[in-house]
């Protein structure tokens, strides 16, 4: 199969349409990152992702829709503080879950009784999502357990003669996952961080609480199981206070004739001195911005790469540590 990278126009909207209707997949751009995009509607197609993937069948998908969509056609009740929510952050990086209506495949929410929907905010993803008329589900356009995509280059060393498309959006912004909230109980509950964070929430509705994951549990979520985001070399992860011994270990493999590259952030970086630094920025936008990107790099020049968690660990940077845990996990 020969794998285009287009832009966004009339014509390459056109083939994804005849793509999607047809029951394949295409890469789309959102502002976070890059989505393998089926017709929602459509299990042969959904269970499609899952192998191009390699990804386990018990972890959800997110349904994308545009910006008039009515997602009242999929689910069965939206709550008051979710409708508060999604006029605060919608189209955005926030995806919410709520009680399915039954209507998409069941492949999508993996057998469950609910539904996770999101409407992205990049200008391409609306474009395509109006065009093709159907709630998309897409997880992450990367093999399963690799790091996540952030441009259309990205996807293509993933997929390469996989999938027949890649809607070329630029650089994703926001870098890192949408946050993904309960929104069935009394009470909205944060599933996944990311950059819609749980105080931004509170700040809207009043209360919002956060879930934690137990081994063994069944995913309600994508990100809750299983190792994720991760480069095709070895990675050691410390944190802020470990900083000296994260220096020594580089020094160390170093001398034993390891390619090494810290992952840091770059306060971190000046403070540590070393020659081979994957920079990350300078506050916690960039950083989860270019979180993947430097994480994709370094598989590329390194045979280990020790990541330094920064200094700051509340906010967006929530996301930011789980992706980097997970990401180092063994």
């Amino acid at each position: 199969m020969n794998t285009q990278i287009l832009e966004i126009n009339e014509q390459s909207l056109a083939l994804s349409k005849q793509i999607i209707v047809g029951g394949g997949v295409v890469a789309i751009p959102t502002e976070t990152v890059y989505g393998l995009g089926a017709n929602a509607f459509d299990t042969q197609a959904v269970d499609s992702i899952f192998k191009i993937k390699g990804r386990p069948n018990d972890n959800p998908l997110i349904v994308h829709v545009h910006s008039d969509y009515d997602i009242s056609m999929l689910v069965s009740e939206i709550p008051e503080y979710a409708k508060l929510l999604a006029k605060a952050f919608l189209p955005g990086p926030l995806t919410m879950v709520y009680k399915s209506k039954g209507v998409v495949s069941s492949s999508v929410s993996c057998g469950l009784d609910t539904l996770a929907i999101r409407i992205p905010s990049h200008e391409g993803a609306q474009k395509f999502l109006k065009y093709v008329g159907l709630p998309i589900a897409a997880p992450s356009a990367n093999i399963s357990k690799h790091v996540s995509p952030t441009s259309a280059q990205h996807v293509f060393d993933d997929f390469n003669g996989k999938i027949q498309l890649i809607l070329d959006g630029g650089r994703c912004k926001g870098g890192i996952e949408s946050t993904v909230l309960d929104c069935t109980g009394k009470v909205p509950v944060v599933l996944r961080s990311g950059l819609i964070t749980r105080d931004m929430i509170a700040q809207v509705v009043g209360e919002c609480r956060e879930y934690v994951y137990k081994d063994g549990a069944l995913a309600i979520s994508p990100g809750m199981k299983y190792k994720h985001y991760s480069p095709n070399c070895r990675t050691i992860l410390f944190s802020y206070d470990r900083l000296e011994q994260a220096v020594q270990t580089y020094r160390q493999e170093c001398q034993n004739g390891v390619k090494v590259f810290l992952l840091c952030d770059d306060s971190v970086a000046k403070l540590a001195g070393c020659e081979n630094v994957l920079n990350l920025g300078a506050d916690e936008n960039q950083i989860a911005a270019n979180l993947y990107a430097r994480l994709r790099e370094g598989e590329r020049v390194a045979e280990l790469i020790i990541a330094i968690a920064p200094q700051k660990t509340d906010g967006v940077m929530v996301g930011v540590m789980n992706r980097l845990c997970k990401a180092c996990a063994n």
